[in-house]
């Protein structure tokens, strides 16, 4: 080991730092093994939930109720969903919550003292999981992201990466590894520390992991225009006005024309619906986030008209991700799992977008399983990972991958990247012919990945995301065009109809070449019954 590198040997490895890898990291350690999680970020401050609140899946034990949600879910989904996987994280979640209150989060009471557990804030959540995650021994590496994977014969054996804080490379040894690094999110306002950017999905593919439901990524939320807080339910008690002033809708909640309304010019909210101080107060507090970036330009949004945007959330607020192969969250590669948003959740929310309650639920529930799942893997294997010879697998973006002497320039390489994936025209109102032009950019793009990386910690780190967020948009894309219908977040202007021979998911593989096939789901013959009944 050189004096620049760090080592250290686990049965199991956290990547990412949000719930899904706060759970997994818990859940595994729980099992008895011996556990590391690294971030890129901050373990407690990490993800999308840590700054704001967020509401949960929670249905009562009732057999009607809990049947209906799940019929109008796998409705919604365009019956790609799982009706076995919902009742799972329906259940799943209220163990999960009663364990939060075991542990001390405040949750709030009725009036006959029973608990009210349907609701998180984040700051309070993720504090209290570091504390947790602490507590059941897991080693934890803040500022630490994940270069790539390494592997040998038998499946994924540990990663490489990078301390930000000492430049120190670092190489963890473990039987099974847990992506849980969040999905890809392009947010146009650059890069850095805790930026979404798919390196999971990256790092899992160049070891042979599938992935599935790629095509379900054309997910934008509302935010304001100064900002990247995409907080969109505050819209809910405002008014949207046009460049004149002229009002265009009261308590927007879906958020499906504001894409049409910034197609025509500028947009504006102001949060006059929330016309009580109570009202305001209670806003406030229940995301507090949602504020900051107004107050710190000096407007107040009950009284002030403030300018919107879309900000692009992509596979973190779309369905795609790695595919799971069994109710652990185990992937297409022995010994690797998914957790949260880096896996796909079609069994949970088929062609739609989670949503809050359904993402948060999703977060500690897949992370739960796949935490235990990878712990029972990683502890039934008859060597420790330090005995294994594994090789390291990064291609793109990593000094291993490089063919040229030239140096690579990442904004400009980001830039051109975002310029594919970013505008509405593009992603939010698909077509095949623009969406061929996009891609065939997009794949020309991938040989500057062959230049010399920065020699920077930061520059180490930003080639690798760029490497991430471009391949992302080229998986997106292929499913998007292989899917030829309009079912869910894909809407095609050539195919506006749901074609129930369509009914099924596509799996994508490989880097340089990608692959894609269809894999059948259970409930696919419900809608073809659907669509007969209708016919008669």
């Amino acid at each position: 080991m050189s004096l620049n590198e760090k080592r250290l040997c686990v049965d199991v490895l956290v990547l990412g730092g949000g719930p899904a890898g706060a759970w997994s990291a818990w859940s595994a350690a729980s099992q008895g093994a011996t556990v590391l999680l690294a971030d890129k970020g901050y373990l407690g401050t990490s993800g999308a939930t840590a700054p704001g609140g967020t509401t949960l899946l929670v249905i009562p034990p009732v057999a009607r109720l809990r049947e209906e949600a799940v019929q109008q879910r796998l409705r919604a989904g365009g019956y790609l969903s799982e009706n076995a996987w919902i009742h799972r994280v329906l259940d799943q979640v209220e163990q999960n919550l009663e364990q939060i209150e075991q542990w001390g989060y405040p949750f709030p009471k009725d009036q006959d003292g029973t608990p009210l557990r349907t609701h998180l804030q984040g700051p309070e959540y993720m504090a209290l999981m570091r504390k947790v995650v602490r507590k059941a021994g897991v080693k934890i590496w803040d500022q630490s992201p994940a270069l790539e994977l390494i592997h040998d014969e038998h499946g994924v054996a540990g990663a490489r990466g990078i301390d930000r804080l000492s430049g120190k490379e670092w190489l963890v040894q473990a039987n099974a590894v847990i992506v849980a690094t969040g999905g890809c999110a392009f947010l146009s306002k650059g890069l850095g520390c805790n930026v979404l950017t798919g390196e999971g999905l990256l790092m899992s593919s160049e070891i042979g992991a599938e992935l599935s439901g790629m095509e379900f990524s054309r997910q934008y939320a509302p935010s304001f225009a100064d900002g990247t807080v995409t907080r969109g339910r505050m819209l809910a008690w405002s008014t949207l006005y046009d460049a004149e002033d002229q009002p265009l809708l009261q308590g927007e909640r879906t958020f499906s024309s504001i894409p049409e309304l910034l197609m025509k010019g500028p947009v504006y909210a102001k949060m006059d619906l929330a016309n009580t101080a109570h009202k305001r107060e209670f806003l406030r507090r229940a995301h507090p986030i949602f504020f900051m970036p107004l107050e710190r330009a000096g407007i107040d949004p009950f009284e002030q008209k403030f300018p919107l945007t879309l900000r692009y959330e992509g596979t973190m607020r779309g369905t795609g991700g790695l595919r799971l192969m069994n109710k652990e969250c185990s992937t297409t590669v022995p010994g690797l799992y998914a957790a949260g948003d880096a896996a796909s959740r079609e069994k949970v929310t088929g062609a739609i977008s989670g949503g809050g309650a359904y993402n948060a639920s999703w977060a500690m529930c897949s992370g739960t399983w796949a935490g235990a799942g990878a712990a029972k893997y990683a502890l039934a294997q008859s060597s420790r990972a330090d005995q294994r010879k594994p090789t390291a697998a990064g291609q793109y973006g990593l000094p291993a991958g490089v063919e040229s002497t030239d140096t690579l320039e990442i904004r400009p390489l980001i830039s051109s990247i975002q310029a594919e994936i970013l505008p509405l025209h593009i992603n939010y109102f698909r077509s095949i012919s623009v969406l061929s032009s996009a891609l065939e950019r997009l794949h020309a793009l991938v040989p500057y990945l062959k230049a010399t990386p920065p020699s920077t910690v930061q520059g180490k780190v930003q080639t690798r995301e760029a490497a991430a967020m471009l391949m992302v948009g080229r998986w997106m894309y292929t499913a998007a065009l292989a899917r030829k219908e309009s079912r869910g977040l894909q809407q095609l202007a050539d195919y506006p109809e749901m074609d129930p021979y369509q009914t099924h998911r596509l799996l994508v593989s490989g880097i340089e070449k990608i692959n894609i096939r269809t894999e059948s789901v259970p409930h696919a013959h419900e809608l073809s019954l659907l669509r007969e009944e209708r016919a008669i």
